[in-house]
């Protein structure tokens, strides 16, 4: 099959709509993390499940972030960000961070310490990456922020906390 004929064929495919996307996505198991940072407009967080690997050389992830949250611009100033993944049993916080509490409310909520950047680190996450944003993309309704990771803390034996089919799981640790 020549190129000019992929490319036909694929343009006469039918779009998937926003619904049939998001009850797909549902069948796809996400780790959950709580995204911090502290920037000049203060602490901010939002729970997020679009966490990624980039590489490992430079250590890099990424994270998007709908540009429509009460967080974004906060976050679109930032220069940082931790995120802090969670273990079993951090549904009620993750719920608060995915949540309209204010800020105030969702960082008294859970124990909180610093790393190298000065983000916001969960005590008690399995392992968190303190980050340095290198770069933003924006892609249809989200920013995704590409972070170069520049600390890491890490539970010994910690399990996670899993969304999936619109439900949280407890994965035990090891």
């Amino acid at each position: 099959m020549s190129d000019k004929s992929s490319v036909e064929q694929t343009s006469t495919h039918h779009s998937v709509t926003p619904e049939a996307f998001r009850n797909g996505m549902a069948g796809l198991p996400g780790t959950v993390n709580i995204v911090t940072t502290d920037g000049d407009e203060g602490k901010a967080g939002f729970t997020a499940t679009a966490v990624c690997s980039v590489s490992d050389n430079p250590p890099t992830l990424l994270v998007c972030l709908n540009r429509g949250t009460s967080v974004y611009n906060v976050f679109s100033k930032s220069e940082t960000l931790a995120i802090n993944t969670l273990d079993q049993g951090f549904d009620a916080l993750s719920n608060l961070f995915g949540g309209k509490a204010a800020m105030q409310d969702r960082f008294a909520s859970a124990q909180w310490e610093t790393l190298t950047t000065g983000s916001p680190v969960l005590v008690g996450a399995a392992v968190t990456f303190d980050c340095v944003i290198t770069e933003r993309l924006s892609v249809a309704t989200h920013d995704v922020f590409f972070c170069r990771v520049v600390d890491i803390k890490q539970q010994e034996k910690a399990g996670a906390l899993l969304y999936h089919q619109r439900q949280y799981r407890q994965l035990d640790a090891i």
